[in-house]
């Protein structure tokens, strides 16, 4: 099968690692992959498997994410069987792409809280199929933009990073930063965007109760970040508050975090989160699309209603005052969850599976 992957860019963000792991897991299983990206480079575009053909349609990198200049005549010449459009650029094309490529099934992806432009939408009814990556994504495709439920499909977020060395603990990281033995490691894992909110995560830690232990790690890089290093100076937190940068992989983060947090209310599914339960770190976060089916609610994570700070705070104090061995019982429930309902080979068997399907020509 020849599958080409529709992606604007290889930036750092949870939709790209995406487009990459099922390209690169495509490959791997014999299928003729290419992705395509609109824009050259990108801090992941050395994750692309040697497998994966990788075209970018901008002869050298011009900043624009919606500019696409020859993708029309692109897709003539590579003849693909299906296109899968990753990210809200992608899917803005995939309408028109359907359109003028009917052989080719054009599959459009639902994998954002964020509102959606109007190209987006129409591809939405344009394209042969609409893959989400939660119920809940699925539920505001219907709801909200009036996608027949048939033409839709649930397929989950796969595990980026595999979780085998879960078990073990990063002491030396943590004593890195400063932490001890009971210091309680709060990790965010996400890019520094204003819809990721890490600004407000900020504030909720800092009205924590001053007796209590703890750090917090915000591991990523972008265009928030710098308003937020200024809060932490501002409210003299330099001593807790850490910015990591950018990890490509970041599961050693994983393994010397205690408490997942996420004050995102943007999301469709978060990346973090699954990942985060899949090295056994339960979860404290706010409100958002998907939130909810990352966790088993009330035993590996609990949701936060948006903007309620209090109870966030609570919920992160009772967390840190659990006993040992009820944390260890709720995170061997953590990773066992994410394991086998975010597992990669059964997501990627499900994307093949629908492939095919789309493929075979309607009964006369």
């Amino acid at each position: 099968m020849k599958i080409l992957i529709v992606q604007d860019y290889l930036r750092s963000g949870g939709t790209e690692r995406q487009s990459i792991l099922l390209a690169n897991a495509f490959a791997a299983v014999g299928h003729d992959t290419r992705l395509l990206t609109f824009r050259p480079g990108g801090p992941l575009a050395s994750t692309v498997a040697s497998a994966v053909k990788h075209d970018s349609l901008q002869a050298f990198d011009l900043g624009l994410d919606f500019f696409a200049p020859g993708l029309s005549a692109f897709i003539l010449g590579a003849a693909p069987d299906v296109i899968v459009c990753m990210g809200r650029m992608a899917n803005c094309y995939a309408g028109r792409l359907q359109q003028q490529h009917p052989r080719a099934a054009v599959v459009s992806t639902m994998r954002t809280g964020k509102n959606l432009p109007w190209l987006f939408r129409q591809s939405l009814h344009r394209a042969r199929h609409v893959v989400a990556n939660s119920r809940e994504a699925r539920d505001t495709l219907v709801h909200q933009h009036r996608v027949a439920p048939g033409k839709i499909s649930v397929i989950y977020n796969s595990l980026l990073f595999a979780p085998e060395a879960a078990l073990w603990r990063n002491e030396a990281l943590r004593a890195e930063h400063g932490a001890t033995s009971k210091t309680t490691v709060l990790l965010c894992v996400a890019m520094f965007r204003r819809e990721k909110n890490q600004r407000e995560l900020i504030e909720i830690v800092a009205g924590l109760p001053e007796q209590l232990d703890w750090q917090l790690w915000l591991a990523g890089d972008g265009p928030a970040r710098a308003a937020c290093e200024q809060l932490v100076a501002a409210r003299r937190l330099g001593s807790r508050v850490k910015f990591l940068g950018f990890h490509r992989d970041p599961s050693r983060l994983y393994c010397a975090g205690d408490l997942a947090v996420h004050a995102s209310w943007s999301e469709a599914l978060s990346n973090f989160l699954i990942e985060a339960q899949a090295h056994g770190l339960l979860a404290v976060a706010y409100e958002a699309q998907g939130i909810r089916e990352c966790f088993l609610p009330g035993r590996t994570g609990w949701v936060i209603p948006r903007g309620d700070r209090a109870g966030f705070r609570g919920t992160l104090t009772r967390r840190m005052s659990e006993p040992a061995i009820a944390h260890a019982e709720r995170s061997a429930d953590a990773r066992n969850y994410a394991r086998v309902t975010f597992d990669r080979a059964r997501q990627v068997a499900a994307y093949l599976e629908l492939f095919e399907q789309l493929r075979t020509p309607p009964a006369p």
